[in-house]
């Protein structure tokens, strides 16, 4: 067996092997799932708490406690870190080829 350890990029979902735009998207989604998981957290908050406060259903915020990325639009994740009172900072970063 010859395991290799290859360093990463900065993003996991290109290393995975997504497309570029995929991957861009699936990394912005998982961030904000993580800032909004710890923000749960740090409230100490039920889920039917956390589901009361974002008006969504417990199974919904469920899905987002177990990283459930698919179920979640990059739209729906940002209204819901605006509700927290959290700011959401963008950057774009130009890349010389």
């Amino acid at each position: 067996m010859n395991n290799q350890i290859v360093q990463s990029q900065d993003n996991i979902f290109d290393d995975l092997g997504f497309e570029p735009d995929e991957a861009a998207n699936l990394k912005i989604r998982s961030d904000l799932i993580l800032d909004l998981q710890r923000y749960i957290k740090k409230q100490k908050w039920t889920q039917q708490e956390a589901a009361d406060f974002f008006n969504e259903t417990q199974p919904r915020i469920s899905n987002l406690m177990n990283g459930d990325i698919e179920r979640f639009s990059i739209d729906k994740l940002v209204q819901m870190i605006v509700k927290t009172g959290m700011k959401i900072k963008v950057e774009v970063i130009d890349i010389v080829a």
